[in-house]
């Protein structure tokens, strides 16, 4: 594979073949992999978690977590990467949804679309992006090595309801906490406005 304009990026089977081997034996390196890159491939991964191929939703949940196992993130770029190849996808927003979440010990425990677990901490925070004109807010937690899922909606609403008050370098934050960390949401002074 090359960067050969000539030559066609791999086929999502062809990748889906290459991660299977990769992924025999445990989570995939892919931080430690560094293939030629073979072009861009017509996959997208919508806002919603939807993964498509070819303009096609992707109905397999195997094949979207085996595609899930391989992706990575350079800069602002998103790629699918195996030890022999390299392809650059397109990804809306954040490449996985955090569907739910739940109390666990001491923090709050998010469950992604393609089954990922992680405790929102100092490892995996969240943060909250707001629109700068509608000012609607869009809630993220770290999963894994700069790849963030979006919080869904229903699961965003349920952190508010846990939320609380604290003051954040001299200014009150609306926000939640969780293995310790408090995550601001919103200025204090904005909930009561």
């Amino acid at each position: 594979m090359t960067d050969d304009p000539k030559t066609p990026p791999p086929s999502a089977e062809s990748l889906a073949s290459s991660a299977r081997k990769a992924g025999a034996k445990g989570p995939p390196p892919v931080h430690l992999w560094n293939p030629p890159f073979c072009g861009d491939i017509d996959m997208r991964i919508a806002r919603d978690g939807t993964w498509f191929y070819l303009g096609t939703p992707i109905g397999r949940k195997e094949l979207v977590k085996l595609f899930a196992g391989v992706i990575r993130r350079d800069g602002e770029d998103y790629f699918l990467v195996t030890p022999v190849e390299k392809v650059g996808i397109l990804v809306e927003d954040a490449p996985f949804v955090a569907v739910d979440f739940n109390r666990v010990a001491d923090g709050l425990e998010f469950v992604t679309n393609v089954e990922d677990r992680v405790v929102a901490g100092p490892d995996h925070p969240i943060r909250v992006v707001r629109d700068p004109v509608s000012g609607e807010p869009s809630p993220y937690v770290l999963i894994r090595r700069n790849l963030e899922a979006l919080i869904d909606r229903k699961s965003f609403y349920r952190l508010v309801d846990l939320g609380e008050v604290d003051d954040v370098g001299g200014v009150a934050w609306f926000g939640v906490r969780s293995q310790g960390d408090f995550f601001p949401i919103i200025p204090a002074a904005e909930l009561q406005g």
